[in-house]
């Protein structure tokens, strides 16, 4: 968290986030919050920090598992209200795959977590079949579409959510 490039103010917040996309068997593997909706894993990127050397590092804090990182299939400017504060994203998508099928379960919820600040954030993580992942709330939504038609070309997308 200290070398996180997450900057705040009085006024708003910016934030630097990295996602893997990990599909498998037709299903998407998802991170959830309690009560709260789907997200694709990552994190944010510390300061002097490869994009791929965050997504390596947030798989195996978050789920103990080391991964491959492929292409790059999406960028986003998000604009959203994060608390009180209205927030500027930037986040990059990649394609990534587990070096070992095995370190995490197929099937079933499994639990892990984040540290935010001072704070441990519980989360559930799950395989969610394709067909219905397409009706899931997942963040960014902007996303979904593109995840789901397959395609290697790098997304750009801007999302004013305030």
């Amino acid at each position: 968290m200290p070398n996180d490039i997450l900057y705040f103010n009085d006024d708003y917040i910016f934030s630097y986030r990295i996602a893997g996309v990990l599909i498998r068997d037709g299903k998407i593997l998802l991170k959830k919050p309690k009560d709260d909706d789907y997200a694709l894993i990552g994190g944010h990127v510390n300061v002097f920090e490869a994009t791929a050397d965050t997504l390596k590092r947030e798989y195996k804090e978050e789920i103990g598992a080391d991964i491959s990182v492929g292409a790059l299939i999406g960028v986003g400017e998000i604009f959203f209200n994060w608390g009180k504060k209205p927030c500027h994203q930037l986040s990059l998508y990649y394609k990534v795959s587990l070096n070992d099928e095995s370190q995490i379960p197929l099937d079933g919820v499994f639990s892990g977590y984040d540290d935010y600040g001072n704070t441990r954030i519980d989360l559930d993580f799950c395989w969610v079949p394709l067909e219905e992942f397409k009706k899931a709330v997942v963040y960014p939504l902007e996303m979904k579409e593109h995840i789901l038609s397959g395609s290697d070309e790098v997304y750009h997308f801007i999302c004013r959510d305030l």
